[in-house]
């Protein structure tokens, strides 16, 4: 097991707070981190929903976990698609009448590890950004909010977000050699008071409008998986935004960055097991009401405030 997972005191195996009735949905959940996670909220007992782009897919990673003795819903979800979002809303409430927990997994990249194309950065930021964005609003008026509970949404995401780096600084983190350069970008993400959701998405429509361009370098965007690190760190500030607007209101929003783990978008390399990064996942969507932070960000255990983008 790694060793970060250890005997971590931030996030311990949490006690159980929630029963059959509490219903988790998970994104982009046919494989890897998705999978994984899904498996292990049903081995704790909750009510999942298993959702994937692909219909064929997503119906097999289901039956694979049934063979284990593991009932999960599925239900088809493209999240890049406003259309499957509202269907998949309407099945949610018919079907389950709301949820408790949700986990914007699904997400896209097109470079190896060793290479950066903008190629197909549109696809990436609606994918990364504006889907998990779209989902959470489709979905808000559907959250439970049991003062007893907490609703909750975690969004997977990483480090590759972040302008500044790492909380723990005996590691120099990827994002320390990827900053974003233009100082106008720096100060509205950094600036709390300043930035709003039409302020990101006016910085995300700007940003595309560089690649198409081919002014991206010179604007001063990050230089290291370009693309999915802007719509990592567009998912980042919205996150915060969306905490801050919900803080007393039920539902706490954080995100958690995984790692260098081992899956399909990183062609098997890593340090991690997508079971392992799933075990913490888990661990972070269940925290006990009185402990659930909101705003946090989450790099491995260790939460920092996104307000140090």
């Amino acid at each position: 097991m790694d060793k970060d997972l250890k005997g971590s005191a931030i996030c311990p195996s949490p006690a159980r707070w929630w029963s059959k009735e509490t219903v988790a949905v998970v994104t982009g959940a046919n494989k890897g981190i998705g999978f994984a996670l899904v498996k292990r909220l049903a081995e704790l007992g909750l009510t999942v929903v298993l959702t994937s782009r692909d219909v064929g897919k997503g119906k097999a990673a289901v039956e694979s976990l049934d063979g284990q003795g593991l009932h999960v819903a599925f239900c088809h979800l493209d999240v890049a698609e406003p259309s499957s979002i509202v269907t998949f809303a309407v099945w949610l409430k018919q079907r389950f009448g709301g949820l408790d927990i949700l986990i914007n997994n699904a997400a896209v990249s097109f470079n190896e590890i060793d290479t950066n194309s903008v190629e197909h950065a549109e696809t990436v930021i609606r994918t990364n950004f504006y889907g998990p964005k779209m989902l959470i609003e489709s979905l808000l008026p559907l959250f439970r909010r049991s003062t007893a509970t907490s609703s909750r949404v975690l969004n997977i995401s990483s480090q590759l977000g972040l302008l500044n780096q790492a909380v723990n600084q005996s590691h120099v983190s990827l994002c320390a050699l990827q900053k974003v350069r233009n100082p106008a970008l720096k100060e509205l993400l950094r600036d709390e008071e300043i930035l709003t959701v039409a302020a990101l998405e006016r910085m995300v429509s700007q940003f595309l409008h560089h690649v198409k361009m081919g002014t991206w370098r010179e604007e001063g965007w990050p230089t290291v998986w370009t693309d999915y690190s802007v719509s990592k760190l567009a998912l980042n500030a919205y996150s915060r935004l969306l905490a801050k607007q919900q803080e007393g209101r039920g539902l706490s929003v954080n995100c958690f960055c995984p790692g260098f783990t081992r899956t399909s978008m990183t062609r098997g390399r890593g340090r991690r097991s997508p079971e392992e990064a799933a075990e913490v996942g888990a661990r972070l969507a269940l925290l006990p009401p009185r402990q659930l932070p909101t705003g946090k960000f989450f790099k491995w255990c260790t939460p920092s405030l996104y307000s140090k983008l």
